[in-house]
C-alpha cells in the first residue's frame, strides 16, 4: 500500500464531538489539543511527502505530538534535511474558547 496523499476523512461537527468527549472522559484534567503554527507544518509539507504523521509522546508525563513528514511509501523523512516538529501549544491552557470540541 501507497500514501498518494488523499488520507484521511472529512467528519461532521456530531462526529468530532463525539470523539473528543470520549477522550477528555477517559482523561479527565489532561491534555486535549495541541496546536501547531502554519509555518512549521508548511515547511513540513514542503519537504515533498504525501502528508504528515503524528507521533504520541510523553515529555516528563505530559502528552506531546511530534510531527514529522511521509513519503508516498509510509516511510517518515528522516535524516539530514528533513525537519521533525514538537513543541505545539499545550490545551489546556491554550484551547480558546470553549466549543464541542473542548468542553
Amino acid at each position: 500500500m501507497a500514501f498518494d496523499g488523499s488520507e484521511g476523512t472529512a467528519i461532521s461537527d456530531s462526529q468530532a464531538a463525539e470523539l473528543t468527549a470520549a477522550y477528555r472522559e477517559a482523561n479527565p484534567g489532561q491534555i486535549i489539543s495541541c496546536f501547531f503554527g502554519r509555518t512549521i507544518l508548511q515547511n513540513l509539507l514542503n519537504q515533498g511527502g504525501k502528508g504528515l504523521r503524528f507521533y504520541y509522546g510523553l515529555n516528563g508525563g505530559t502528552p506531546h505530538l511530534v510531527v514529522v513528514g511521509a513519503d508516498e511509501n509510509e516511510n517518515d523523512q528522516l535524516g539530514e534535511g528533513f525537519l521533525i516538529a514538537d513543541d505545539g501549544m499545550l490545551g489546556p491552557p491554550r484551547s480558546g474558547r470553549q466549543n464541542f470540541l473542548n468542553s
